[in-house]
């Protein structure tokens, strides 16, 4: 797998965009990243639950793996490019984009509901 081929699957999931964060490009699905190629161009991320990310490591601990520090203990998953076959890849990166489109969805009801109680006049 090669940075480009990490890069199509991620554009040509439904929704995602390509943007950069840090000097590196990431792809974000509601303004929110779900995967990140390093600027190494060797490894990928992909932000899984950190149950979906033990069960990636415990099928292949040499493809994946945490990330650093507290990152990786909330489920982003590194990815070892030169390693991951295409399949593998687009089941993970599929389940990192439902991730995030779950969370963003999650906020904005949340701040919906915040703001319509907020506009609701107070009884007396």
């Amino acid at each position: 797998m090669t940075p480009d081929e990490f890069r199509r699957i991620a554009v040509s999931m439904k929704g995602a965009v390509e943007g950069a964060h840090m000097g590196h490009p990431d792809f974000r699905a509601n303004g929110k990243i779900f995967a990140t190629l390093y600027p190494d161009g060797e490894r990928g991320m992909v932000k899984l639950t950190p149950e979906q990310q033990q069960d990636f490591i415990s099928a292949d601990d040499d493809v994946f793996a945490p990330a650093s520090g507290a990152w990786g203990r909330q489920g982003c998953t590194t990815v070892r490019l030169d390693l991951v076959d295409e399949d593998k890849l687009g089941e993970a990166m599929t389940l990192a984009l439902q991730n995030t489109v779950k969370v963003a969805v999650a906020g904005k009801s949340k701040t919906k509901r915040a703001a319509k109680a907020m506009k609701k006049p107070r009884k007396p």
